[in-house]
């Protein structure tokens, strides 16, 4: 059985002109960028579009417009993560009606929560979202993972449709493949971290929710087809360069916020959208901005 989702999502990043501003034309043009690229599909307010950081009204904004740009072409998956069951499930039920494919929930945050306590947090919201989910496990930025027994739990829930998984724990990954597998092949099984695309999809993954796709998602969408079709020579050749691209834009700056800032800076000079960042971060400093000018003629994107 075919999974429901496969191939490269990007998790799109939020072009932004200042603290609450949606940058819309330029968000127009990431949209295009990346389904001519492709892609299988957007998240929409990942990680990677900053979306702890921006006000219910932005996010609103965002998911319609980008639900409007799509125009059905792709499906568009949203995040609604909050600390909050309550905000997620208000939000999930505002955006339902803008063509919105599946909402997508990681755990809450803040306050760490127990395995039982998150499988019971998980049976209070589904009941009040309009929409599939999709589990999305980030332990770095959570502080818990999903475990084996909320998986295995969430196999049995017809509307819990898929996992993304950025732990970076390859064998954790493989342990999902194979329960998605036993239990219910239309699960997709995604992974997060880029560099691990190749081998994910040897081990039975899917595809992936890789955010170095949003400056260049055709490189991304062969990479994981030649993966797919067992082509291991081109696939070793891809993840060389997917694994340059990351080395040149991720590591410009001095902190964790330097991979959303290299990406931002990089679709700002390749003339897709503005550059701002959400607060607490801001833009790349001209110095840095630069260093990425010289890093993409390396890598001959523009």
């Amino acid at each position: 059985m075919k999974p429901l989702y496969s191939g490269i999502i990007p998790p799109m990043i939020t072009p932004l002109t200042a603290r609450d501003t949606l940058d819309i034309a330029g968000l127009e043009k990431l949209v295009e960028r990346l389904v001519e690229g492709g892609v299988a599909g957007i998240f929409a307010l990942g990680t990677t579009g900053e979306a702890p950081s921006l006000s219910y009204r932005l996010r609103r904004e965002l998911v319609e417009h980008t639900c409007r740009f799509v125009n059905g072409r792709v499906p568009v998956l949203v995040g609604i993560t909050d600390t909050s069951l309550v905000e997620s499930a208000r939000f999930t039920n505002e955006i339902a009606d803008f063509g919105v494919a599946a909402a997508v929930t990681s755990a809450p945050f803040y306050f760490p929560a127990g395995q039982p306590e998150l499988r019971e947090y998980l049976e209070e919201l589904l009941p009040e979202l309009p929409l599939p989910l999709v589990l999305y496990n980030m332990p770095a930025l959570t502080k818990i993972s999903f475990h084996r027994e909320v998986i295995e739990w969430a196999l049995d829930q017809e509307k819990i449709i898929g996992l993304k998984d950025s732990s970076g724990d390859l064998t954790y990954f493989k342990r999902m493949v194979k329960l998605a597998a036993e239990k219910r092949p239309d699960w997709p099984v995604l992974i997060g971290p880029e560099e691990l695309l190749a081998e994910s999809v040897l081990a039975g993954g899917h595809g992936g929710v890789n955010g170095g796709a949003n400056l260049h998602p055709r490189l991304y969408v062969d990479l994981y087809e030649a993966s797919a079709r067992d082509d291991w020579e081109t696939a070793r050749q891809l993840s060389a360069k997917v694994l340059d691209l990351s080395n040149r834009i991720y590591h410009v700056g001095q902190h964790g916020s330097a991979i959303i800032k290299g990406l931002k800076c990089s679709l700002s000079l390749v003339g897709i959208c503005d550059d701002f960042m959400a607060a607490p971060f801001h833009r790349f400093h001209e110095s840095e901005r630069k260093i990425i000018a010289e890093h993409l003629e390396a890598l001959g994107i523009q």
